[in-house]
């Protein structure tokens, strides 16, 4: 296959089956609900830039998940339709949640992810006592009270939280915050990748990045070759990969042909796409360029959900009586903010993933131009992080 592989949007191939572990029924069910909120969220993300994207579904998920458990009525009923919850008993999903949660943190599983969820009251808020354990157990959470008639003094308070979380690889994740603000979730999450088998630092090299019509970028690339799987989707003109990493997690890539923009491919996801293409990887040689990059993305949530048809919990009369006093509190703001890197990075030290030697030069595919990538939990498929590399030379 030429070098028209995808690293793009397949990201969600969390969706699928990606390995024997067998998963709790109702468990999977959230992993795919929660796919195609990520997918749609993704979509009205990237829609509204031609930078870089990162997000973080996973993080999210826990976090307006928690929202939802304070809230009842309409309200409530919104955020599962929005959430693509609809059908599942609000009741079950914190102890569905913290399952999920449990799999893809735990000892073994995804290493390398840090993050952090937060609900940030505003002190004349009473909370109630089993919101609070809620919060903390279910959805590994904080939940801290701020006084937002000082908005420096509380802007601080969240950004060290971030700080805290991740290893201080996330910071300054909230701006200058608005006085009258009541309540705000805060996410934060970092991912530093560990390719199994590792790219190989000494055969990175300075290539040609094409932005755009109008600009190129030199960037370092790495490069491996070996036997990698592999499909390609003709009626969208990309190509898709699967890229393992040491700690349980996968990377799948999706990189458009030349000529093809990445937004023409983006805006035909969905989790049905997505699983065809699980379906349809096959292994194959490949030699495999990728550039080595460092994303941090922060993005204010509330007008994106919006448009996903969340509305009710960001009015006065939000029903959002289960978090304490006083009633019909509003969500103000949902903020997030993420940092990956990829690079050659290894777990052992010394060991670098050496070039395979094919009797035959394989087909080489070539990250050189805008694509889309997916961090994902293959014991799990948990949807972990979702991206668009524009220009790796930009953050």
């Amino acid at each position: 296959m030429a070098p028209r592989a995808l690293l793009s949007l397949v990201s969600l191939l969390l969706l699928g089956p990606a390995s024997p572990q067998t998963v709790d029924p109702g468990v999977q069910n959230l992993i795919d609900r929660n796919a195609d909120f990520g997918a749609r969220l993704y979509r009205a993300v990237a829609s509204r830039t031609d930078d870089n994207v990162l997000l973080s579904p996973f993080t999210l998920s826990a976090g307006l998940l928690a929202m939802l458990s304070a809230t009842d009525g309409p309200t409530q009923d919104e955020l599962l339709q929005g959430l693509t919850l609809s059908g599942l008993d609000p009741q079950d999903l914190p102890d569905l949640f913290q399952t999920l949660r449990s799999a893809v943190l735990q000892a073994d599983a995804v290493r390398n992810l840090q993050q952090g969820v937060a609900i940030f009251p505003d002190q004349s808020v009473q909370v109630s006592a089993p919101y609070l354990d809620l919060v903390q157990t279910k959805f590994g959470g904080t939940l801290q009270t701020l006084s937002y008639a000082t908005p420096f003094g509380a802007a601080d308070a969240i950004n060290r939280w971030a700080q805290e979380q991740t290893g201080d690889r996330v910071q300054d994740l909230t701006p200058t915050l608005d006085p009258q603000t009541q309540l705000l979730i805060a996410t934060a999450a970092s991912y530093q990748s560990r390719f199994d088998p590792p790219f190989n630092s000494s055969s990175t090299q300075d290539e040609r990045f094409y932005v755009d019509a109008y600009r190129v970028a030199m960037v370092p690339m790495m490069f491996r070759a070996d036997k990698f799987f592999l499909a390609y989707d003709s009626s969208l003109k990309a190509g898709v990969l699967r890229l393992p990493m040491a700690d349980g997690a996968a990377m799948l890539a999706v990189l458009p042909d030349e000529g093809v923009d990445v937004t023409a491919v983006e805006e035909e996801v969905t989790s049905e796409k997505i699983r065809s293409w699980i379906g349809r990887l096959k292994k194959t040689k490949l030699e495999v360029q990728l550039p080595r990059l460092l994303l941090e993305r922060s993005y204010s949530l509330r007008s994106v959900l919006q448009t996903l048809d969340i509305t009710r919990v960001f009015q006065d009369d939000a029903d959002n009586s289960k978090l304490g006093e006083p009633k019909g509190l509003k969500l103000t703001e949902v903020y997030q903010k993420s940092v990956i890197s990829v690079d050659e990075s290894s777990d052992v030290i010394g060991v670098g993933g050496g070039a395979t030697v094919f009797s035959t030069p394989p087909p080489r595919l070539t990250f050189n131009r805008p694509f889309v990538f997916i961090i994902y939990q293959q014991s799990t498929g948990s949807l972990l992080f979702m991206g668009r590399v524009r220009d790796p030379t930009q953050k």
